[in-house]
């Protein structure tokens, strides 16, 4: 059964989980997935606490306290979520030992409402490391042009982060950038870079989404033939940028003093489209020293069906590079689309906080304690 996740392990692909509430931990769910499933992270979003908190319930205790004690529906929602990461991040400890540090990580987010705030970010995520208060815990910063300062800010306090919401190669860059400032600004600062680490999550399948309705609306043959391979050809030139940056001098300079390299890492791996496989974000996306978080579904399909081959980005860059190359000579743009993804995924994940919000908030009011 876990032969192909094995597999993939063994080529350097760090299995994470994209999923997380409170039944998965107290039933042992996650902790039989890590035994037995070869998962060693974790990671969140909004939508995902979302999901969990207005389904079943496992969060009515802590909603019942929380209400005695009429906390605002901002302070229930972090100390729900806080609770969940910090407990999860406790069964991936061993992991984490195992690993130095590397893998045995669960990432909570920043209220994305303040994707276009650096100042605010950095604080929340100040706040969010010392709520959680567990050392193999990631914060995730969105790739917003204002979160970019935040990273480097971040980074340099000696916190740990998952850069969210990558669509785009130059924004990647940036991201990098914005990672190796802060790491540089904490050896200024004389902390110990070997316990900083970071990930960049690069978005897949929502590429492929928004390029494919682009390319079904033109519906010539050249537009038939160019489909499902953008987001593919997008996420490997990533990897061809990321081997570039950490063989450069400004990095070796860091690697010197200890410093991790921040690990791409494929998000948005569940495909989108049923007429792809269900593993194609998976089987055509490994190479070594990545993380490929997935959400259930796409973890079990890897386990039945995945074809682990071996190494299936590096060698693929000229091909990637003609690939995203004929999507623009029909006329769709690049620029265009990936900017577009952005802005959807911060309304996205903004939408969910704030349902996210309100579902809390109607808990909060059922299970008050009545007055008298």
């Amino acid at each position: 059964m876990t032969d192909a996740l094995k597999r993939l392990s063994d080529e350097g692909v760090a299995i994470w989980l994209d999923d997380l509430s409170r039944k998965r931990i107290t039933s042992g769910n996650l902790a039989e997935l890590i035994d037995q499933q070869h998962v060693v992270g974790v990671t969140t979003n909004p939508s995902i606490f979302q999901k969990a908190i207005s389904e079943g319930d496992g969060y009515d205790t802590q909603l019942t306290e929380l209400a005695a004690r009429k906390v605002t529906v901002e302070e229930a929602i972090r100390m729900i979520t806080t609770a969940d990461v910090r407990d999860a991040a406790d069964i991936l400890r061993p992991v984490f030992d195992r690993t130095q540090g590397q893998d045995g990580r669960v990432s909570i987010e920043v209220d994305p409402r303040l994707a276009h705030d650096t100042t605010a970010t950095t604080a929340e995520a100040k706040q969010l490391a010392w709520l959680v208060d567990r050392p193999n815990t990631l914060i995730k910063i969105p790739a917003t042009e204002a979160g970019l300062p935040a990273i480097t800010e971040t980074i340099g306090r000696g916190i740990s982060v998952n850069v969210t919401l990558i669509f785009s190669l130059e924004r990647y860059r940036k991201v990098m950038d914005a990672y190796l400032s802060g790491l540089e600004k904490a050896k200024a600062a004389g902390l110990d870079l070997s316990k900083i680490h970071s990930v960049a999550s690069f978005f897949v399948s929502r590429v492929d989404t928004e390029i494919d309705k682009r390319l079904d609306a033109l519906g010539t043959d050249e537009a038939k033939a160019a489909r499902g391979k953008a987001a593919l050809a997008n996420a490997r030139l990533a990897y061809e940028a990321y081997e570039e940056v950490f063989s450069s001098d400004r990095w070796a300079a860091l690697d010197r003093a200890q410093a991790n390299k921040q690990r791409p890492l494929w998000a948005s791996t569940g495909v989108k489209d049923p007429a792809y496989k269900a593993t194609l974000y998976v089987d055509e996306l490994v190479a070594p020293n990545t993380v490929n978080t997935m959400p259930e579904a796409t973890l079990d399909a890897t386990a039945d069906s995945g074809q682990i081959t071996g190494d299936t980005v590096r060698g693929t860059y000229d091909q990637a590079r003609a690939d995203l190359e004929a999507v623009e000579k029909l006329g769709i743009s690049y620029d265009e689309v990936v900017q577009l993804l952005e802005d959807e995924g911060v309304e996205k994940f903004e939408s969910a906080w704030i349902d996210l919000l309100k579902s809390t908030e109607a808990e909060l009011k059922r299970l008050a304690p009545s007055e008298g």
